[in-house]
């Protein structure tokens, strides 16, 4: 697929995509093309089957669709509805483990490992730039200074350029390159074929799960539940999601879904759509000024993800772990997402294993249909 025309339509996708779960659910919501999701459709899909790309992105096209059916049919409503408080609460703590282990991944303080998986990395130039940064951030939040994450992610950008660690800009503004290559060159009758069928129902699985996780989990950051512990908002959320993965493939790219990065944003004091308005249009600018942009390394933007983390593990405190049966599937449920590199897998492990305990104990009847049938699915999810 052409480069250019990639990055220029993964902004466009995650700039309409954010606005319209702004403008229409009023949510301090980001979205963008998964990168797990983008994996699966490279490693997989196009170079571990063979599957041309046009047909892949027909695959991506067909799950969005079914995943529109289940949002207007009200399933993806009633699945949020059913999930038990301990696993809501788990979701958060395990995306915050999750970000922050990506951003100490970022920083080259984590690395892989051949003999214990993975270690503590080198103290480079660039990490120790990064751990200042993460300081910095941490300082400033401490003293309730508003901005504190992204005055910690210019901070750091700014001294790596400063003492030529890292390159300065190669210019500010650049015309985009056109989508043309890419958009609406996707193949849905060569998607229809029955051996394609399970890569639908697995990009359908990952962004159903993907997607609930973090709205629940950012949704609570966000204080945007009520009395009864559910999101008002959340159907607009919900279809906004669908629509934005059926118009993602339309323009080229893989499964558009909601990023555990909207935390950041939440963490520092947005609460409505507008700050996803303002995400948008940023996006859409980051288009024309790519260079500006490349110029902020990984290690700068790591602080940020590691901050959000320690926010989002303040509802490890509300699990109660002397109650075992709600305990381990909340634990399963918080360990397996950054072990596993998945929040779905994290949910899939917690559904199971919530459904699995009642079972053995004669409790069954304690846990909603809906609950039963998501682990139920989560294990057919599992073993295929």
């Amino acid at each position: 697929m052409d480069q250019g025309a990639l990055t220029t339509v993964t902004c466009l996708v995650a700039a309409m995509a954010t606005a319209l779960i702004a403008l229409w659910a009023n949510a301090p919501l980001m979205m963008a093309p998964g990168m797990g999701l983008n994996a699966f459709f490279t490693y997989t899909l196009v170079l571990g089957q063979g599957v041309p790309w046009p047909t892949a992105l027909g695959v991506v096209f067909l799950s969005g669709i079914f995943f529109l059916l289940l949002t207007w049919l009200g399933i993806r409503e009633r699945l949020v509805q059913a999930i038990p408080t301990s696993l809501r609460l788990a979701t958060s703590v395990g995306i915050g483990l999750f970000i922050a282990f990506i951003g100490l991944q970022n920083l080259g303080l984590v690395v892989k490992s051949e003999a214990v998986l993975v270690q503590l990395g080198a103290f480079t130039p660039q990490a120790l730039l990064g751990l200042c940064g993460l300081l910095v951030a941490i300082l400033l939040e401490s003293r309730r200074i508003r901005g504190a994450i992204l005055l910690g992610i210019l901070t750091t950008a700014a001294a790596g350029i400063l003492t030529g660690i890292s390159p300065w800009p190669t210019g500010v503004i650049s015309l985009p390159p056109s989508p043309a290559p890419i958009a609406f060159q996707l193949d849905i009758a060569g998607a229809l074929q029955a051996s394609l069928w399970a890569s639908i129902l697995a990009f359908m699985f990952v962004d159903l799960f993907d997607s609930l996780g973090t709205m629940l989990a950012v949704c609570r950051e966000a204080g945007m539940v009520d009395e009864h512990g559910e999101i008002p908002r959340l159907p607009r959320m919900l279809t906004a999601d669908a629509l934005a993965t059926v118009g993602g493939a339309l323009l080229g790219t893989s499964t558009t879904t909601t990023f555990i990065e909207s935390a950041s944003g939440v963490a520092d004091g947005g609460r409505t759509g507008l700050t996803g308005v303002v995400t948008a249009a940023l996006f859409f600018g980051a288009v024309f000024f790519t260079p500006l942009i490349a110029a902020v390394p990984p290690y700068a933007t790591a602080p940020a993800l590691i901050v959000v983390g320690i926010f989002m593990m303040r509802g490890i405190a509300q699990i109660d772990f002397y109650n075992f049966e709600e305990a381990a599937p909340a634990f399963l449920t918080f360990l397996l997402m950054p072990l596993t590199y998945s929040i779905s897998t994290g949910l899939a492990f917690g559904f199971l294993s919530y459904v699995a305990i009642q079972l053995a104990l004669g409790k069954i009847r304690r846990c909603d249909p809906f609950l039963i049938a998501a682990g139920a699915f989560s294990l057919v999810s599992l073993l295929l």
